[in-house]
């Protein structure tokens, strides 16, 4: 599977731009291969972008010609708007790999060129991140049907982020009492000002926008979600077993316990390493030898659990399509922690294969949780730094509520 290369500045303008409009998209990098045989790889974020709109979804799709789906399509290029139709299939040669075409794409793309899929009302939408200048066109004194398409989608996302920012602002600006002194007591009495019941759904929070709670000068990452091994593929077939084989003794408690923090940069205390394999397009936990090698390698010991790419983007997707990161201040008063909201960064729209380019680098990060003493439930927890967060979202808001 052929991965796409790193937006250029012009290209990354664009896609600021989209996500600023609260435009969610997937992008796909045109090859000469691609462009000469009419075939495109459907790679795992445009997967499952599809999925996740209700577009189409290739795991149920059969292989062979008589099983490919067409869906209509129109390709914006500057001001015009050319209708065409995207071709879903999968052949019944190499494993029924996805594939996709988009007819009359070679007549506005060249080699190497990447361009934004968009879905909207059942409908896809194709404009060119490398030649088309998303913001000069949308800011055209001439009508056109870029700027239709990007304020019609914008419209329609806006209403619920100003409702849920006006509750905050009404329901948290002054100080508020926490219910328990303990980590999560703030976001438990958010959710709780907001009317949000305690529950484990995977998806967001308030009617689509995802809460992050966290206290300012918190030296702790941001949790992204949380998400467990996928065991038919995993070499380990159970948290049981994982803390069996690497987990630790603490504090006179005759069970194991496995509380460490995993990452790709290098093994940890306990040789514990993340590694994104591109070839099978998953992300494996390994155990390695810790002593470096002369070449600068680690000596991998054995497998130990696999995460499929494609679930990690859909879990991604489901909780950050759109994302309210606040910071509050707290004090101590009378053994009771109150708290007051400060600012909130709102995100939007993460670009998924920027997720597994930051899994390589070590910037994105798996802490298990699992057989705790506490009694709590095993978790394996997938967080980022907070100043590592425009890496994932490229564009944000900032909402002043109060000063310190």
């Amino acid at each position: 599977m052929i991965h796409m290369r790193e937006f250029n500045s012009f290209e990354l303008k664009n896609a600021r731009f989209l996500v600023n409009k609260q435009v969610a998209y997937a992008t796909i990098q045109i090859t000469a291969t691609g462009m000469k045989k009419s075939i495109l790889d459907a790679t795992v974020p445009v997967r499952a972008y599809f999925v996740e709109k209700k577009v189409h979804d290739f795991d149920k799709q059969l292989q062979g010609q008589e099983h490919k789906r067409y869906v209509r399509t129109f390709i914006l290029n500057n001001f015009e708007l050319i209708e065409t139709r995207t071709s879903f299939y999968r052949p019944n040669t190499k494993k029924g790999d996805p594939r996709i075409w988009i007819s009359k794409i070679d007549k506005f793309t060249s080699p190497d060129d990447i361009f934004s899929i968009i879905s909207f009302k059942g409908d896809l939408y194709i404009i060119n991140l490398t030649k088309v200048d998303i913001e000069s066109v949308y800011l055209s004194k001439i009508e056109n049907p870029i700027r239709d398409l990007i304020n019609s989608i914008n419209n329609m996302e806006t209403s619920t982020s100003d409702e849920l920012l006006g509750l905050i602002r009404d329901k948290m600006s002054d100080w508020i009492p926490t219910t328990v002194l303990a980590d999560t007591g703030v976001g438990r009495e958010v959710e709780k000002q907001l009317g949000i019941e305690m529950n484990d759904s995977k998806l967001a929070d308030y009617k689509g926008i995802e809460l992050k709670s966290k206290r300012i000068g918190s030296s702790t990452n941001s949790a992204l979600f949380t998400n467990a091994p996928d065991w038919d593929l995993s070499k380990c077939k159970s948290t049981k077993e994982i803390v069996a084989k690497y987990g630790y003794y603490r504090d006179g408690n005759p069970n194991k316990t496995l509380q460490v923090t995993v990452t790709a940069q290098k093994p940890n205390p306990q040789g514990l390493a993340l590694n994104v394999n591109w070839n099978e397009d998953w992300l494996e936990a390994n155990s390695y030898d810790t002593i470096l090698q002369a070449n600068g390698t680690y000596k991998k010991i054995d497998d130990i659990a696999v995460w499929t790419l494609f679930h990690l983007h859909q879990r991604l997707t489901e909780k950050h399509h759109e994302t309210f990161w606040i910071d509050v201040q707290t004090r101590i008063i009378q053994n009771r922690e109150v708290f007051r909201v400060l600012s909130i960064e709102h995100t939007k729209n993460p670009i998924l294969p920027q997720f597994d380019l930051l899994l390589d680098q070590g910037k994105i990060k798996l802490d298990l949780m699992l057989c705790r003493p506490s009694g709590h439930g095993d978790t394996y927890s997938f967080k980022i730094a907070k100043k590592d967060r425009p890496l994932l979202f490229p564009e944000s808001e900032i909402y002043t509520i109060n000063s310190i």
